[in-house]
């Protein structure tokens, strides 16, 4: 399906016109490149450094050498009113560098990544999400958790650091409940659901015993006895107060103002910080109708090869009927959560197998099937992909099994390709591998990039043969671009929880325990749920106009070399890169 306007004809015919008009092009000025390139470096690192300066924890999470262990990323208002200056002063610097005389690649990759973040960021400050910050999803706290599993400690000097940055927790949590209590009186809040979600993940934060809490990390991972005294000890005195204070504020104070609708559109700004946020997860600057009817496109296209499968193994093409017989299956189920585990661990080593023969090489990193920590279960969080920038240490797929019941093995092969083999794990693992890139092009993130794959390793999937069962050809295209009708509907069509309930259930995809928790997260990372087809469907239509163009020529392996080869890009920068590829062959 074309997503975007510039297309593959486009681009060839651009190429043809250029190559038979009669003007001479200019010749190249190696001094104008060198002098263009040089400005561009300088700003890379220049970035860089400040970014890791603001929170040297973000290079734990991507490959980079932290310069520091000993803080935390200041969430006062006056640290965000500097940061934002400081990104204004970047996004001038990058207007003044003339774009089409950088000639480096990993300065031409720089630049179009910076230009994205810089340009989206400062559309983003009209949501002042620092006000409502409150997610189930991707909140502070979980965050926090991640950094203390990673926090290093194995040496005196990194075990001071260690001291030090943990003694910031509290401060930090006092200016959550600052900003927050100021976000109630000027008109923001999140869904009142959302709020009950965390506090019950903050349960797990505040166990009986301290050693027992996530935060305890640092002193569980190092063997140092002093330290793990003081550690503990600072535990106890600070932080756990800290994360009581928190919790009674949220379950006494917030939580009775929290509002009742789901939508952004009830907040000040919300259908611009709506937009907003779709940029920032997709690259792409559509409106919510635009987004909307994308969606429904793809769906249709889905509904009409869930007919033909019906046709094919019921002998029906009433689609609600299909999905109930799929969705009921005996065999379609498990009958525990391990058995939930075991099927998932199966279908991971044999996805890497099968998709060997579909790309030049596949990254040596391990992928783990665990369940997520025991303080994130309960909660509502998805079965995610948790990442390791060292390649030498093994990443983990987290699965959910908190609703094993409900699970089918058709959806857990799909969540299985489409976290690990040849979806995330595939495509961050070798990103990270990447080394002709600057280190901005680590820290530069996107949505649609990164869940666009994810989706599209899911059809890849098929093709692999990797999927077991009929009910994952079915389940596979029962949910996709759903998520972009819903998201838009929720946060400013001003549908309501029963009709985004009805939508969801009506998929015969969900539960309404489940849909539930799909709604909560929608209500907690708005636009995000839109990233995954965004990318996907242009990804695929990617592949289609190669095929288109190249013919017998198309190598599907030299394809994902080009999709996979710089890392996490701007969807525009991809399609770029891939048309610039068709017309070299």
């Amino acid at each position: 399906m074309q997503i975007l306007s510039n297309n593959v004809a486009a681009i060839l015919l651009a190429t043809l016109l250029g190559a038979c008009a009669s003007a001479p092009a200019p010749t190249p000025n190696p001094a104008e490149h060198a002098d263009a390139d040089a400005a561009m470096k300088l700003l890379a690192d220049d970035y860089v450094d400040a970014e890791l300066e603001r929170d040297p924890s973000l290079a734990y999470f991507v490959g980079l050498e932290a310069p520091r262990h000993d803080r935390l990323a200041d969430n006062s208002p006056a640290a965000l009113t500097a940061w934002r200056s400081r990104e204004d002063a970047f996004l001038a610097r990058l207007q003044a560098i003339e774009s089409p005389r950088l000639h480096e690649p990993a300065m031409r990759l720089a630049y179009a990544q910076l230009r994205e973040q810089l340009e989206s960021n400062r559309q983003l400050r009209v949501c002042r999400r620092e006000l409502w910050s409150i997610s189930h999803m991707d909140g502070w706290h979980l965050v926090l958790a991640e950094i203390a599993d990673r926090q290093p400690t194995d040496s005196p000097e990194l075990r001071a650091q260690a001291l030090d940055r943990y003694a910031e927790v509290a401060k930090l949590i006092d200016q959550e409940i600052a900003n927050l209590r100021q976000g109630l009186e000027a008109g923001y809040s999140v869904p009142r659901p959302v709020v009950q979600r965390v506090l019950a993940q903050m349960d797990g934060y505040l166990p009986d015993k301290v050693e027992q809490a996530p935060l305890y990390a640092p002193a569980r991972n190092s063997t140092d006895g002093r330290f793990r005294a003081a550690y503990t000890k600072l535990l106890e005195a600070q932080v756990q107060p800290a994360l009581r204070r928190y919790r009674d504020f949220l379950g006494q104070v917030y939580l009775p103002r929290a509002r009742l609708s789901l939508g952004l559109s009830e907040l000040p700004d919300g259908v611009a910080c709506y937009r907003a946020l779709s940029r920032a997860a997709t690259t792409l600057d559509r409106s919510p109708d635009e987004v909307v009817a994308i969606g429904e496109r793809a769906i249709a296209e889905n509904l009409d090869k869930v007919r033909a499968l019906g046709r094919q193994f019921y002998g029906t093409d009433n689609v609600i009927e299909i999905v109930a017989r799929t969705e009921s299956a005996e065999d379609n189920h498990f009958a525990s959560a391990q058995a939930l585990i075991d099927f998932s661990v199966a279908t991971v080593a044999s996805a890497r197998q099968k998709i060997t023969p579909m790309f030049d090489g596949l990254p040596a990193q391990a992928v783990l099937v665990e369940p997520p920590a025991e303080h994130e279960r309960g909660s509502g969080l998805s079965s995610h992909y948790d990442p390791e920038p060292d390649p030498l240490r093994q990443a983990f797929y987290r699965i959910n099994i908190d609703n094993f019941e409900a699970d089918t093995r058709g959806s857990a092969e799909i969540t299985a390709v489409h976290e690990t083999w040849p979806g995330h794990h595939l495509q961050m693992a070798q990103a990270s591998q990447l080394g002709a890139q600057h280190a901005l092009s680590k820290l530069i993130y996107n949505a649609a990039y990164v869940e666009g794959w994810a989706r599209y390793a899911e059809s890849l999937a098929e093709e692999a043969g990797i999927f077991t069962t009929k009910h994952a050809l079915i389940s596979r295209r029962i949910w996709p671009a759903r998520g972009m009708v819903v998201d838009p509907a929720i946060h400013v069509g001003g549908w309501s929880r029963r009709q985004a309930r009805d939508y969801l259930v009506a998929t015969g995809r969900f539960n309404a325990e489940k849909a539930e928790a799909q709604i909560d997260r929608i209500a907690a990372i708005p636009a995000q749920l839109t990233s995954y087809d965004s990318g996907g469907l242009e990804i695929l239509a990617l592949r289609r106009e190669a095929e288109a163009a190249l013919g017998p020529r198309f190598d599907l392996r030299k394809f994902h070399s080009q999709v996979l080869g710089d890392g996490i890009v701007p969807l525009s920068t991809l399609r770029e890169r891939v048309g610039a590829w068709i017309s070299r062959q």
